[in-house]
């Protein structure tokens, strides 16, 4: 895992794809190597925020090692997607916001690592892109699902379609993006945007993170049934009483995820 540089402080873990003589693109390797770090992270209780970034200013991941994609026959390339989906489902369905800090290019499978993330802050430098059909393939880690229900269908089709990279500015306009920062801000941006969301109740984020993940792929009306039992069930927290209570007291709340 010499590829993923992990760093863990104030219950943030930091990881960085390392390889910037390669843009950061992924292989194999980084991929099982992102499935086991996400499944470690799920179980720590000492991290509560995930940011995941790229070495360097040039590249946040480039996209897929195009050396190891040369020599793929269909039963292989087929194999390899459903790898590369399953990570990155296992990204998105962590209970525990993952934040994308974007630096420079997110193409390719980077920008869909980048679409899995909960939440995804950009350098003005930062360029998007789903630049497959160039190649003569399509998106197979997922960006045919997840920017469609991101930025809408047209916008999507136009990105998908086209190959075309769009500037931070623009991913920013069409949604893709929620927030773009200069590039000497990145990191600074990103932890206070971390240290946010440690200030919230974990149980709350949890089931915030539940109810829009699997409310998607509901009929809006058993989504919202979804949402009033999630909500229900905060209501028995001492979390819950603990949040109402420092309001109307005017202090900060101390939340313990109970």
């Amino acid at each position: 895992m010499s590829f993923l540089l992990v760093e863990k402080a104030d219950r943030v873990a930091w990881i960085t794809l390392n390889r910037p003589e390669k843009l950061n693109a992924l292989n194999h390797e980084v991929l099982k190597g992102l499935d086991l770090l996400f499944l470690d992270l799920e179980q720590d209780p000492e991290v509560g925020v995930v940011v995941i970034t790229g070495a360097g200013e040039k590249a946040f991941i480039a996209g897929a090692d195009i050396t190891e994609l040369k020599d793929l026959d269909a039963a292989a390339a087929r194999r390899l997607a459903l790898l590369g989906q399953a990570v990155f489902q296992r990204i998105e369905s962590l209970p525990k916001p993952v934040i994308a800090a974007v630096n420079g290019f997110a193409l390719g499978g980077g920008c869909e690592l980048a679409l899995a993330c909960h939440i995804r802050i950009a350098s003005e430098n930062a360029r998007f892109g789903l630049p497959e059909v160039s190649l003569g393939t399509i998106p197979g880690y997922g960006g045919t699902q997840r920017l469609p229900r991101l930025v809408g269908k047209g916008v999507a089709l136009d990105l998908i379609l086209s190959g075309d990279m769009v500037p931070a500015a623009d991913a920013h306009r069409m949604g893709l993006v929620s927030r773009v920062v200069p590039q000497a801000e990145l990191r600074t941006a990103t932890e206070k945007l971390a240290k946010t969301l440690l200030s919230r109740g974990p149980l709350a984020l949890r089931s915030a993170l539940a109810s829009v993940n699997e409310g998607l792929d509901m009929p809006q009306d058993q989504g919202l049934q979804y949402e009033a039992a999630l909500f229900g069930l905060m209501a028995a927290t001492q979390d819950m009483k603990e949040g109402i209570s420092a309001f109307l007291e005017k202090r900060k709340a101390q939340f313990k995820g109970v």
